[in-house]
């Protein structure tokens, strides 16, 4: 038996066999072909790489719309990487000139490029690598006939090096119950995914490719990060305790869904969903969430060579809003830019720093003729049900006055044609700007309600990539500069009675919603697998409390002291 710590990354557990999946370019060896073989072994590598390029189109028709953006965004990007002419061209040529084999001109290719990507001082270019190696991966497993996509998995836990976003449904579908991976951060999208999906992930377990062999028997934690292998009838039973422990708690979650969000001293808290598909919709509805805090409206974007036209755009937002039935609905505008690049060539794609560039609102009013489609379709959807309009990336009140002027136009045009549009609509911004947070004062007259975006809002105020392994330990919502701010901004909307929600991530993590209840929140926008553990957490805290205690929690110094006012509150 041997115990091995990585990072707890997606909650639950799982026992099963490993299946070790070691990286591809650690397997490829030198190897020339002669130059008769030559033309076959061209062959070989094309029907590798269609072979690919139709599993990503695949995967993305079959999952669009079933999953997170950020999924869609890296399918997108993968399939991108399996047309590039650049890559193409170079592995043909390492066929032809040096007579090597596919395999082995894929090695070499990757690491060419790897040189070029690690020679960027851009840290999100740095990043791509990853995607670099996925595609290459893809490509050498349909070489050598070992799919990744591989069936007979179920009941097996993968151990690997790093684990794509676009992989982990298949990987759910095929019955795997948990993944390891020597490297990845906790706040990569694959965790992200992870959490979403329920599957136990342990990431940065270092030296778990050199300690475990195919078929040897494990037991993850992705609570703690603890893996066990070869566990002892005591890590047995340890494990099964805590499998009616989960079992247990499913129940009672289940229980709530009809039950009211309210503290134990009466306190109404409003659980609001995020989504992006009608799966989503329905799911919101059938948990209680009181309305939808943020419908994204990216992947309409990222599915095709074209952008979506209006009569597309309005029939999703129409079928959104009939579907909540009468509930609120909060639509995002456009929100591409940064990580998120399209195919239709309305994202620039030669920024040399995507993160601080043209996006979100800043993109829509680059392209009036792209937002006033949107606008449009989204004021005739207003048409069926309660709609609101949320702003992403706000830093300024000419961005909202922009916004506002070419709604109240659309508007009048809309109804001169005969359409039916809301009298009133309420617009929103999304905070996630440090320069939008701290002057809020300056546009708060200008908006109807307020959405904090903590994820961007992190890695902004504190100058991390919330995708860069390298600086994942300073990337934390936890920082005192973080709890500050929020403060800061939800003091201020109170002030000018202006409904505010938080819609990053924090919103569905359980364990921060005593101290987002203390700072003021009293609206969550989260995904809706995660709206149940949020009501019980809601449910089982005193709001008065909690809110006493705000002063304590405003003067901690660094992240331990609010790691430690969290632990004392669940205490008590």
């Amino acid at each position: 038996m041997t115990r091995l710590q990585g990072l707890a990354a997606s909650r639950g557990s799982a026992l099963g066999r490993a299946r070790v999946r070691r990286p591809h370019v650690q397997d490829i060896g030198e190897k020339r072909i002669a130059a008769a073989a030559v033309d076959q072994e061209l062959q070989r590598l094309h029907r590798a790489t269609d072979a690919a390029r139709a599993e990503m189109r695949e995967l993305r028709t079959r999952l669009q719309g079933a999953l997170p953006a950020e999924v869609g965004e890296f399918l997108d990007l993968h399939a991108m990487l399996l047309d590039d002419p650049e890559l193409l061209t170079a592995l043909d040529e390492l066929v032809r000139s040096k007579r090597y084999s596919a395999g082995y001109a894929l090695r070499k290719q990757r690491d060419r490029l790897a040189q070029v990507f690690e020679g960027m001082e851009d840290a999100y270019l740095k990043s791509r690598l990853d995607d670099l190696d996925h595609v290459i991966g893809r490509i050498q497993s349909f070489l050598h006939k070992r799919p990744a996509s591989a069936k007979g998995m179920a009941g097996e836990i993968l151990v690997c090096e790093n684990v794509a976003p676009s992989e982990l449904a298949q990987l759910q579908s095929q019955g795997v119950v948990g993944i390891i991976s020597s490297a990845g951060s906790v706040l990569s999208h694959s965790a992200i995914l992870a959490r979403s999906l329920h599957m136990p992930l342990v990431v940065g377990a270092s030296t778990i490719l050199n300690k475990v062999s195919d078929g040897d028997v494990l037991i993850l934690d992705g609570s703690s990060g603890e893996i066990v292998v070869d566990p002892a009838p005591a890590d047995l039973r340890q494990y099964r305790a805590r499998q009616r422990e989960l079992a247990r708690e499913q129940r009672q979650l289940g229980r709530l869904r009809s039950k009211p969000t309210r503290t134990l001293d009466g306190a109404e808290i409003i659980l609001l969903a995020n989504a992006e598909s009608q799966e989503d919709v329905a799911q919101a509805h059938a948990l209680g969430a009181r309305g939808l805090g943020l419908y994204r409206t990216e992947f309409l974007f990222l599915q095709g060579n074209r952008l979506p036209d209006e009569e597309e755009q309005f029939r999703v937002y129409r079928d959104t809003v009939l579907g909540m039935s009468g509930l609120p609905v909060t639509i995002r505008t456009l929100d591409l830019g940064a990580d998120k690049a399209d195919r239709t060539g309305l994202v620039v794609g030669s920024e040399e720093n995507p993160a601080l560039g043209l996006r979100g609102v800043r993109l829509s009013l680059a392209h009036p003729k792209v937002s006033d489609t949107q606008l449009r379709a989204i004021l005739r959807a207003s048409g069926y049900g309660p709609v609101r309009i949320l702003i992403p990336m706000v830093s300024m009140r000419e961005e909202i006055l922009a916004v506002r002027r070419r709604l109240s136009r659309l508007a009048a045009i809309l109804r001169n044609d005969g359409h039916e549009v809301a009298e009133n609509i309420p617009i929103g911004a999304m905070i996630e700007v440090p320069a939008a947070a701290i002057a809020l004062e300056c546009f708060i007259d200008q908006v109807d309600f307020l959405s904090i975006g903590t994820n961007d809002l992190v890695q902004y105020l504190l100058a991390a990539d919330r995708n860069n392994d390298a600086v994942a330990e300073l990337y934390s919502a936890l920082h005192p500069a973080v709890l500050r701010l929020l403060w800061q901004v939800m003091e201020t909307a109170q002030r000018h009675a202006t409904p505010v929600a938080v819609c990053g991530e924090i919103a569905g993590d359980a364990s921060m919603t005593p101290l987002l209840l203390a700072l003021g929140l009293t609206e969550f926008s989260l995904h809706p697998a995660t709206l149940l553990e949020v009501r019980r957490a809601i449910r089982d805290v005193d709001l008065a409390a909690l809110r006493a205690q705000a002063p304590q929690l405003l003067a901690a110094r660094d992240r331990r002291g609010i790691e430690r006012w969290i632990a004392s509150t669940a205490r008590d």
